[in-house]
């Protein structure tokens, strides 16, 4: 059965809502007859997305509006554009991201990404919470994380601390909110999998074989909120559930072993990371 919060007429806002992750899961809220504000940056890519989402729609509306997410003045002018047109807000996913490439000693980027991959999620979240939690009906918070947010993998910092942020900033939201009189909205952490989207797609034209469509991720995501999970590790087709929990689990024993930071990655634990993955 599907979240009381997906009821045809409700109202789902999206930031990031104009592709891949963002886009496919407006196509499908839109086909579950609800109502869809799509927010991004503003241009043809925005109006492309509504107009695709309006043709796949089930009957509700569908409403862009320019949105930088860095920006808190946009997402306050954001929640105000949504409950003017519609009255509510049911479910709000803070999806927009960005992933430029970073580096430890390069400054470069680090505040773009943060701007928008951790306080995108932050701001959004401490906006529209309070007027869902006023509503007193049922309400979702889809925070998208990652995967490297969690085993925090070398090559891409300043990405990693965000989705890491974004972590912990989620599992507070949620406590905060379960331990809230009356409150009927819950979050949840949404961290997909290997995904073909323009964030991941590179030089590539084609999906590859290990990647998820976004469209099978956001199902999955849907399924997963809708059975009341917190925590939403999506596999892929090269990664599946199994290999994501040993690898989350060895991470969080260099803590409890004193091994190197990132020992996955060093040379001298590599055999046994092997085994410990197959096991």
């Amino acid at each position: 059965m599907a979240h009381l919060a997906f009821a045809p007429s409700n109202v789902a806002v999206i930031t990031g809502g104009a592709s891949g992750i963002g886009l496919a899961a407006a196509k499908r809220f839109a086909s579950m007859r609800m109502n869809v504000v799509i927010a991004d940056l503003g241009g043809e890519k925005l109006d492309a997305a509504c107009i695709s989402v309006s043709q796949r729609g089930g009957g509700g509306s569908v409403l862009g509006v320019e949105t930088d997410v860095s920006s808190a003045e946009d997402l306050r002018r954001l929640q105000q554009t949504a409950l003017q047109k519609f009255g509510s807000v049911d479910v709000l996913m803070n999806n927009a991201g960005v992933q430029p490439g970073s580096g430890i000693f390069d400054s470069l980027n680090w505040a773009q990404i943060l701007e928008i991959n951790l306080f995108g999620v932050i701001r959004g979240s401490q906006i529209f919470a309070p007027e869902m939690i006023r509503q007193q009906r049922p309400g979702l918070i889809i925070n998208t994380g990652s995967k490297q947010g969690i085993t925090t993998p070398p090559g891409d910092p300043a990405y990693n601390v965000s989705k890491s942020g974004v972590k912990t900033f989620t599992e507070a939201l949620q406590h905060e909110l379960r331990n809230t009189k009356n409150c009927q909205v819950t979050a949840h952490l949404f961290i997909p999998g290997f995904v073909f989207t323009p964030l991941t797609a590179g030089d590539r034209t084609t999906k590859p074989a290990g990647a998820w469509t976004p469209e099978k991720t956001v199902d999955f995501m849907l399924e997963r909120v809708s059975a009341g999970d917190f925590y939403i590790l999506s596999p892929d087709n090269d990664v599946p559930r199994s290999l994501d929990e040993r690898r989350i689990l060895w991470a969080a024993n260099d803590i409890i072993k004193n091994r190197p930071p990132l020992s996955r990655w060093h040379p001298d634990y590599q055999d046994e990371f092997a085994d410990f993955a197959k096991e």
